[in-house]
């Protein structure tokens, strides 16, 4: 058919509503988001998603322009499972799918790996909660994070275990992830430059269930606190039989058991003010009126609460199209300049911005005990 014979057709089409002129001249920016939204941690991945879902539905309700077109975004959502080779397939299906950015993702083992592939492609990375150091270490100008790294959290957690809590003896559990191990491994450097006795190092794995012979071995030695490297999914059993052990000592972990699942996961084994942990973020002051209006329109709009990174998720998306905003462009080339200068950003998780390596600046801490079976905030600290 002609385009002479064809004209009369698409106008048929156009008036019938079939095509809309408006629609036509959108800009569609695909954003990706990578997380573990099936295995034992999938509570966690599915929080993050629906924080990157909260935000690309407000973005569009906002009618925002870019280069002087409308931009309409639409979320390409993958699961890594938690595991890196899935996380690297995830990577390259939204590379092949051309997207314009990525949020995610949420492990540091996926992270890390992944990061290399979108480095290649030259599409931007923010990941909301992957924190070994590594990560943003490898000289890849697409990398960003907006949380604190292991260096902070592991570190600060070590001294504050042997200078608040005051532990004298120490013993550490890893779930050899490259997050869990990461962690563990810096708060081992700031308990020991703390001066904190460290009797036992033990390791286990992220789908583990029964740590028995680890527990029983760490029990002979006596130790006041237990520090483990790793999620929630393994710390709700290793709680349970700690209990059944007779073992009271404190466990002390980072972001990874710092959720609202750990209670479910103990199943009443946790005794009030037994464990301490730290989220790689934090608000204080006036800021921490804007999380907690994201929180309370989180639970609103999806009827569940928070668990810990969807509002990172959240601003990460918002910063990644206000930097194609400033930019008039949303190619990763164009806006990625625009992104790496971010300063001063007014996220609900509170002013971000990068320095050169991708890190956030001036990351804060959130340090967290539980008590009736509910979070409870001990300080946030820089």
């Amino acid at each position: 058919m002609s385009f002479m014979k064809l004209r009369p057709v698409l106008s048929l089409l156009i008036t019938a509503g079939a095509v809309s002129p408006a629609f036509a001249q959108d800009l569609v920016i695909r954003i990706g988001h990578v997380a573990p939204t099936s295995g034992g941690i999938a509570h966690l991945g599915k929080d993050n998603e629906l924080g990157a879902r909260l935000a690309i539905e407000e973005l569009n309700a906002k009618g925002l322009q870019i280069g002087g077109k409308k931009a309409r975004f639409e979320l390409l959502a993958e699961d890594d499972a938690a595991d890196p080779k899935q996380g690297t397939a995830a990577a390259q299906k939204l590379v092949d799918a051309k997207v314009n950015g990525v949020i995610g993702h949420m492990n540091s083992g996926t992270t890390i790996p992944a990061s290399r592939i979108y480095s290649d492609a030259g599409i931007p990375q923010i990941s909301p909660s992957a924190t070994n150091p590594k990560y943003t270490r490898q000289g890849f100008k697409t990398a960003f994070r907006v949380v604190a790294d292991d260096g902070q959290l592991g570190g600060t957690l070590g001294r504050y275990a042997v200078k608040t809590v005051q532990a004298k003896v120490i013993a550490i559990i890893d779930d050899r992830t490259a997050y869990g191990q990461g962690v563990a491994d810096e708060f081992e450097k700031g308990a020991k430059a703390a001066g904190g006795k460290v009797v036992g190092r033990e390791f286990t794995n992220d789908k583990a269930t029964d740590f028995s012979a680890i527990l029983t071995g760490l029990k002979a030695k006596n130790p006041d606190l237990i520090f483990f490297g790793g999620m929630d999914a393994v710390a709700g059993p290793m709680l349970r039989q700690m209990k059944a052990l007779g073992i009271t000592a404190k466990l002390v972990g980072g972001d990874g058991i710092c959720t609202g699942e750990l209670p479910k996961l103990a199943a009443g084994s946790m005794a009030d003010g037994q464990v301490i942990c730290a989220e790689a973020g934090g608000v204080e002051g006036e800021q921490k009126k804007g999380l907690d209006a994201f929180k309370e329109k989180f639970r609103n709009k999806f009827n569940v609460d928070v668990q810990v990174y969807s509002p990172y998720v959240y601003d990460s998306v918002n910063l990644m199209a206000a930097a194609m905003v400033k930019a008039g462009s949303a190619d990763p080339a164009k806006y990625l300049p625009v992104l790496a200068k971010t300063e001063g950003y007014p996220g609900v998780t509170g002013k971000i911005g990068f320095d050169a390596k991708g890190d956030i600046k001036n990351g804060a801490l959130t340090l967290f005990t539980y008590k009736g079976g509910a979070r409870e905030l001990i300080s946030v600290v820089r």
